[in-house]
């Protein structure tokens, strides 16, 4: 492993650890092996660790995205997808993005660091509202509207749609994170979700 990569994992494993505001640039260096000045070849400071981290972790949603043959973060793009996607597609789609956000490395571990930082540091107040609340919420309501202009989903209030589809999949994924023993109870009441919510609201095409 190349040490500016290096430099991330270990940045990132003692952000989730100890919370992003109680770990020192010394501390990173010490443990990837090496001295601080020879950390600052590589990344200028902290901020600059964390804005990489955030760039690897856009890059590692982007190709799962691209595996499940979607774009993941304009609902535009994705709208032609969605128009004729069964129910088992859905489900294979939702458990696919599920999985990765609980056991991909970056994903994890950020999360975990926002979990601490949450009621002392305000701009990851911020991100962590942005991650797991504004911006998935944004994606589905704005899929859903187009989906029931089509006449694919039932006419009703899209953004409380979108909160009814994304709220339990969020609170799933947080007991998996507090206890993974119960991923594949989890799992099972994913799959039972997302069939009752398209079923629920699956509209006749106009």
């Amino acid at each position: 492993m190349d040490t500016k990569k290096k430099i991330l994992d270990v940045a990132l494993t003692l952000f989730s650890e100890k919370g992003y505001g109680n770990v020192y640039v010394g501390q990173i260096a010490e443990g990837v092996g090496i001295k601080a000045p020879s950390l600052y070849k590589h990344y200028k400071s902290k901020q600059d660790i964390f804005n990489a981290i955030l760039d690897e972790m856009r890059e590692r949603y982007n190709q799962k995205a691209a595996d499940l043959n979607m774009n993941g973060s304009d609902y535009l793009a994705d709208s032609e997808l969605y128009k004729n996607v069964s129910e088992d597609e859905l489900v294979k789609m939702g458990i696919g993005l599920f999985s990765f956000f609980l056991h991909d490395e970056y994903e994890c571990k950020f999360r975990k660091m926002l979990t601490i930082e949450q009621f002392s540091d305000r701009e990851l107040s911020k991100l962590f509202s942005d991650q797991y609340f504004d911006e998935p919420l944004k994606y589905q309501s704005g899929l859903l509207h187009f989906l029931i202009m089509q006449g694919k989903m039932k006419e009703d209030d899209a953004d409380i749609m979108a909160l009814q589809f994304f709220a339990p999949i969020y609170l799933l994924m947080t007991v998996c994170d507090r206890q993974p023993k119960r991923e594949k109870e989890c799992l099972r009441k994913l799959e039972k979700h997302v069939r009752q919510f398209s079923r629920i609201y699956k509209g006749d095409d106009k």
